[in-house]
């Protein structure tokens, strides 16, 4: 999981260096492209099957983790690094909030505290980092983290149905790739010159890495404890951003930070498990 944390830093980073000239669409397009092309020969070299009884729920838990990524990216792109993967990371929380009513699992009362603790934690870190004209990109950010958490509530769905990881990885990679490649054609385009390549490949790779590491993770550690090593990417992201862009966060949104992070530890710790 650590590995994991280093690789969505550095995905992270890597997204805030490529909005300067790409869009969010075409980011996450050449993000999913190379891990789409990396699962499927995986796929192939193996001969494992593609069809699934459980079709309908694979497109949905793409389509949402699609529409979550984009939303991520863009909030990369217009706010300091440590905010934006912060409000992404707000995921258990919503989480914690969707497990009742999707999953039909009862909530303990602990998730109550830790709920309101952590929108706490996200008002107050947005209050001093954000600027007046940045509100709207601090809102597309928390829709990231719920997006996030309704993509989790349809892993755990599929891992119910007993689906393989490289399956559900197949086809979001997939839907994330079409769906960005059509948005690139209704939207601007922008040629790739030879220096954009180290950008473009490295954000493929950090993040095929990332997500290959956290599926080992969560399926040979516990779970809790995989969980809660996840928010070491807010902190190597914070000091991605102080170090390549001197971004500089006051006291009050260093402790909005911590709120957040205790809060979706604890909230994963209260969440029943089947």
């Amino acid at each position: 999981m650590l590995v994991a944390a280093l690789g969505f830093a550095i995905m992270g980073a890597l997204v805030k260096v490529g909005s300067e000239k790409f869009t969010s669409g075409e980011l996450v397009f050449y993000r999913s492209f190379f891990g789409l092309v990396v699962i499927w020969l995986y796929i192939y070299q193996r001969k494992l099957p593609l069809a699934t009884p459980v079709m309908f729920k694979h497109m949905s838990r793409a389509i949402v983790g699609f529409v979550s990524l984009v939303l991520f990216f863009y909030a990369i792109a217009h706010l300091p690094l440590a905010t934006a993967i912060t409000l992404n990371y707000t995921s258990p929380l919503f989480l914690a909030l969707l497990t009742p009513f999707l999953l039909h699992e009862a909530p303990k009362k602990t998730l109550f505290i830790t709920l309101i603790m952590g929108f706490i934690g996200v008002v107050m870190l947005l209050k001093p980092s954000v600027h007046s004209e940045d509100w709207l990109a601090g809102f597309i950010g928390l829709c990231s983290g719920f997006g996030a958490a309704w993509a989790y509530v349809h892993v755990k769905q599929l891992g119910q149905a007993n689906e393989p990881d490289w399956r559900t990885v197949f086809y979001f990679t997939l839907v994330s790739s079409v769906g960005a490649g059509l948005w690139m054609l209704f939207d601007r385009f922008h040629a790739i010159d030879w220096q954009d390549l180290p950008v473009l490949l490295g954000l493929g790779f950090s993040a095929t890495i990332a997500q290959l590491a956290m599926t080992r993770a969560y399926r040979t550690g516990d779970t809790l404890v995989v969980a809660s090593l996840a928010y070491v990417t807010v902190v190597l992201a914070s000091l991605f951003g102080v170090l390549w862009w001197h971004e500089h966060l006051s006291f009050d949104a260093w402790l909005a930070i911590g709120l957040i992070i205790a809060s979706g530890m604890i909230s994963l710790r209260a969440t029943p498990a089947k």
